[in-house]
């Protein structure tokens, strides 16, 4: 297990070193760069430096040297003490001094992070009950009526359900609607009320990014437990008497949850990169806005920034998935330390 681990994050962190090259590489393929947005960034901005030297700016931030000297400069301290580099976007352009890419990653990060962790969350503890309940009464009226639910969940756009939500707990439950935390608790310190404040706004973004997710999961696993529900160990184990529920939970339930864990690996990204436009409609503090806002000023350094950390929860979530598999389902074995570090059954 030891030497899967170790072999799995090095290759991770080479993986990462490709994707940071890839990424840097198609940034620099439109036409200009920051320098030729930095007109438009000191629109509206309250100072008299109005006009700049391009040439001395482009030097002085390296967009003159090679584009694989660039590369190097920005990807080194990454991997050797943690620096993204620099930003030049929004009105601190106006001092050419920028601020540091792991700030603003600080700043959003965190947010974006407990969005997506209780998102996955609610959608799991919706997904597998209702999924086993679907499968177990195939064709009844309650597995008809998820089914409807589940449909509905996948066709209506997450914006519209977003803005519908927002309506119903503003109008119906005189709820706080908009941003992580309420005024009072915007600047405070940590506490159980500020922690409890978060959750509450949290539901109404959790809800309409876990919607589609959910309806998905829930044919999954309802598809899934039924082909297990068919195969001869099941039909033995009910013929000799063993508990129906037993039956249920013992075996088919965890052979299912495969494709549940299976895919954690791509629902971290999505549920970050999915949650663009209602962090935007819901006024969220997220990294999704600030990647649209830096793609839109050609800011290299955040864009490959935000794509390296989604990479980089892809890689994690992949690795959590593969550990995952070989607790719930015993037909799968790690042959990490024999062949290269992989997983079968």
């Amino acid at each position: 297990m030891l030497i899967y681990i170790v072999r799995r994050t090095l290759l991770a962190a080479l993986t990462l070193a490709v994707i940071s090259f890839a990424t840097f590489f198609i940034v620099q393929l439109p036409e200009g760069d920051i320098v030729d947005q930095y007109d438009t960034l000191l629109m509206g901005v309250a100072t008299d430096k109005k006009t700049i030297n391009k040439v001395e700016l482009r030097e002085k931030w390296g967009l003159n040297d090679p584009l694989i000297v660039q590369w190097v400069n920005w990807v080194v301290p990454i991997f050797t003490r943690g620096d993204f580099g620099t930003s030049y976007t929004e009105a601190v352009a106006a001092t050419e001094q920028g601020y540091e890419v792991r700030e603003v990653i600080n700043q959003y990060l965190p947010y974006t992070i407990y969005l997506s962790v209780f998102t996955a969350v609610i959608t799991w503890v919706l997904s597998i009950p209702i999924g086993i309940y679907s499968a177990v009464r195939q064709n009844s009226v309650g597995d008809y009526i998820f089914t409807f639910f589940g449909f509905a969940g996948l066709a209506v756009p997450d914006f519209l359900l977003g803005l519908v939500a927002m309506y119903i707990a503003f109008a119906y439950f005189d709820h706080s609607v908009g941003g992580i935390f309420s005024g009072e608790y915007l600047t405070a310190p940590w506490s159980v009320a500020r922690l409890i404040d978060m959750l509450q706004h949290l539901i109404i973004p959790g809800i309409v990014l876990g919607t589609a997710g959910t309806a998905g999961l829930i044919r999954v696993m309802r598809n899934n437990l039924l082909d297990e529900l068919r195969k001869p160990y099941v039909v033995t184990a009910t013929a000799k008497g063993l508990a129906g529920w037993r039956v249920v939970l013992k075996y088919p339930v965890r052979v299912a949850l495969n494709p549940f864990i299976s895919g954690i690996g791509g629902m971290l990204p999505s549920l970050v990169s999915g949650s663009v436009i209602i962090s935007i409609v819901l006024s969220l503090p997220t990294l999704g806005p600030i990647f649209v806002e830096s793609v839109m000023y050609q800011d290299g350094p955040l864009v490959s920034a935000a794509v390296l950390m989604f990479s980089a929860l892809s890689v994690i979530g992949t690795l959590i998935s593969d550990l995952l598999l070989v607790v719930v389902d015993p037909r799968i074995r790690l042959t990490g330390s024999a062949r290269g570090g992989s997983s079968e059954v």
